[in-house]
C-alpha cells in the first residue's frame, strides 16, 4: 500500500487559513449589535408626542332633507359645519430650553400644537418656523425644568448598509424603537426641489413623521419624513431628511423664523447621452443651462446659455437637481466658483450667490387689530377651472391665509371665493379690500367653495393695539 506523506507546509497554510476564515468570521458577527438598547435608552427621553389640531369647515347637511333639497334646488348650497382636525406625529429635542424639531407637514395647517414627553410633561407649544420645501419645521416650548437633549451626528458619514434606529409614535404608540439598515441615499422621490433622502427598512409608519433616525452612537442622522406603501403601513421602505440638509434649516428658522436660499438665476436639465455627444462630452453628466435671467448673478459671472456646469467649489455634479442643493447650501452673498463645460473647454466662473426670489421677508397681513389675516386676487378664467368655480361666479379668490388669523379661525382657505361683503357684491380683488376696510368688528361674507356657497362670519382677533397674538 503506497503512504501519502504530506509536506508540514500543508499543514501551516491550512491552519493559517482556517484561522483567518473564523477572524472573518467572527468580525462579521461583532458587526451585528447584539441589541440596540443603549441607543434606545439614550435617545427616548428626547423623543416626544406631536398633537397638533385645526378647525376645517365643509358643507354639510341641515338635518332637514326638505331644506337640504331647497337649499340647493335655489343654489343657496348648503350651510357649512365646523370640526376639529387632530393629527399625531414625533419630534426630537435639540436644546435645553425647548427647541423641538419636526416636519412641516404635522403641524404646518395646526391652530393648537401640543407636545408630550416620554415622562408624561405636557406643554403647548409655539411654531418658531418652517420650510415646507424640505419638510422642517421648528416648535419652542416652555419647559418647568432642564430637558434631555438628542445630538446632532453627520448623514454624510452613512454608507448603505448602516445599521440606523428609529424612534416614534406609528398609531399613537409612544416611544417605539424600530431598527434597520441604510438602505439607499440620495434618494429622490417628488416631494420637493430638494430631494435627497435616506432610504432604510426600518419601519417607519403614521405617527413616525418628525421623529429621530439614529446611527448606532445614538446620534441624529435624519428625520424620519414619508413611506412609500399602497397600505398606509410599512413595507420596509422608509424616508428621512439628512440631518446635514436639515441642519442648516433649523440653524436659520431658530435664528429668524425664515430659510434664505442661495440662487444664481439659470435654468437648467439634465444631460442625456446623446446630448452629451452632440457637445463633445465623453459622458451624460452635470447641469445643462437653458436659460439664465437677465441681470441675475450667473449673467453678470458670464454663465450662458448651452453652458453645461459639472461642478460648484470642487463638487461635482452628476445632476441638475444636485446644482439647486449646493447652491441653496452657499451663505447669501458668498462667491461660488462653478465649473462649466463650454465649446468643449473647461472654464472657472466665479459667481456671487444672490437670494432666491420669494424666500424673501414679506409682509403677510397683518394679525394685529384690524387685519383680517388673508390676501386675495382677482378670480381669473385659469383660478376657476383650477377651483371648479361655477361660471357666472363673480368675486375675490383668496390666494392666502395667514396661521393663526381671524379668517383661518372662521374656516376661510385658499381657493374659496369671496362673493359678498355684509351682504353687499364684490367684483375685485380693490372692490374686496375696500369693502374690508369700511367694515366693523365682523364680516359675513357670501363664499363660493367649488360649487357650493354658503355664509361665514369673520371676527377681528381679540388683541390689544399693536400687539400681534401668539
Amino acid at each position: 500500500m503506497t503512504r501519502l506523506v504530506l509536506n508540514p507546509r500543508y499543514y501551516l497554510h491550512a491552519i493559517l487559513a482556517l484561522s483567518a476564515a473564523v477572524a472573518s468570521t467572527a468580525h462579521a458577527v461583532n458587526m451585528v449589535p447584539e441589541s440596540f438598547s443603549s441607543v434606545a435608552k439614550q435617545a427616548k427621553p428626547a423623543v416626544v408626542n406631536i398633537f397638533s389640531t385645526r378647525v376645517v369647515r365643509v358643507p354639510g347637511s341641515t338635518g332637514d332633507p326638505a331644506e337640504d333639497f331647497f337649499r340647493q334646488f335655489f343654489g343657496q348650497g348648503l350651510p357649512y359645519r365646523a370640526f376639529r382636525q387632530q393629527s399625531l406625529g414625533s419630534g426630537f429635542i435639540i436644546s435645553a430650553d425647548g427647541y423641538v424639531v419636526t416636519n412641516a407637514h404635522v403641524v404646518g395647517q395646526a391652530e393648537q400644537i401640543r407636545v408630550k414627553l416620554t415622562n408624561r410633561e405636557e406643554y403647548d407649544a409655539k411654531l418658531v418656523g418652517m420650510d415646507q420645501k424640505t419638510d422642517v419645521a421648528l416648535i419652542k416650548i416652555k419647559p418647568r425644568g432642564e430637558l434631555p437633549v438628542l445630538p446632532l451626528g453627520n448623514s454624510e458619514a452613512l454608507e448603505v448598509g448602516d445599521w440606523v434606529v428609529a424612534i416614534g409614535n406609528p398609531f399613537g404608540f409612544s416611544a417605539t424603537v424600530t431598527a434597520g439598515i441604510v438602505s439607499a441615499k440620495d434618494r429622490v422621490i417628488g416631494a420637493g426641489p430638494y430631494d435627497d433622502f435616506i432610504q432604510t427598512d426600518a419601519s417607519i409608519n403614521p405617527g413616525n413623521s418628525g421623529g429621530p433616525l439614529l446611527d448606532l452612537k445614538g446620534e441624529v442622522i435624519g428625520i424620519n419624513s414619508a413611506i412609500y406603501s399602497r397600505s398606509g403601513g410599512n413595507v420596509g421602505i422608509g424616508f428621512a431628511i439628512p440631518i446635514n440638509l436639515a441642519r442648516k434649516i433649523i440653524d436659520e428658522l431658530r435664528g429668524g423664523g425664515r430659510v434664505a436660499r442661495g440662487w444664481i438665476g439659470v435654468n437648467t436639465q439634465d444631460m442625456s447621452s446623446e446630448i452629451a455627444e452632440s457637445l463633445g462630452l465623453d459622458r451624460a453628466r452635470g447641469a445643462l443651462v437653458t436659460d439664465v435671467t437677465p441681470e441675475g448673478p450667473a449673467d453678470r459671472a458670464g454663465i450662458e446659455r448651452g453652458d453645461v456646469i459639472v461642478a460648484v467649489n470642487g463638487s461635482a455634479i452628476e445632476e441638475s437637481r444636485q446644482l439647486g442643493v449646493r447652491l441653496a447650501e452657499t451663505p447669501i452673498g458668498k462667491s461660488a466658483e462653478l465649473t462649466v463645460l463650454r465649446n468643449g473647454k473647461e472654464l472657472a466662473l466665479a459667481v456671487t450667490v444672490g437670494e432666491q426670489p420669494g424666500t424673501q421677508a414679506r409682509n403677510k397681513p397683518s394679525l394685529r387689530r384690524g387685519g383680517w389675516g388673508l390676501s386675495v386676487a382677482d378670480l381669473t378664467a385659469d383660478l376657476m377651472r383650477r377651483f371648479d368655480i361655477p361660471r357666472g361666479v363673480r368675486g375675490a379668490m383668496i390666494s392666502e391665509v395667514v396661521p393663526g388669523g381671524a379668517a383661518e379661525a372662521a374656516g376661510l382657505q385658499p381657493g374659496d371665493v369671496i362673493r359678498q361683503v355684509n351682504r353687499q357684491p364684490v367684483t375685485s380683488a380693490r372692490s374686496c379690500q375696500q369693502a374690508f376696510e369700511r367694515a366693523g368688528d365682523k364680516l359675513l361674507l357670501l363664499i363660493q367653495r367649488g360649487e357650493s356657497s354658503g355664509y361665514l362670519v369673520v371676527e377681528r382677533p381679540e388683541a390689544d393695539e399693536g400687539n400681534e397674538q401668539p
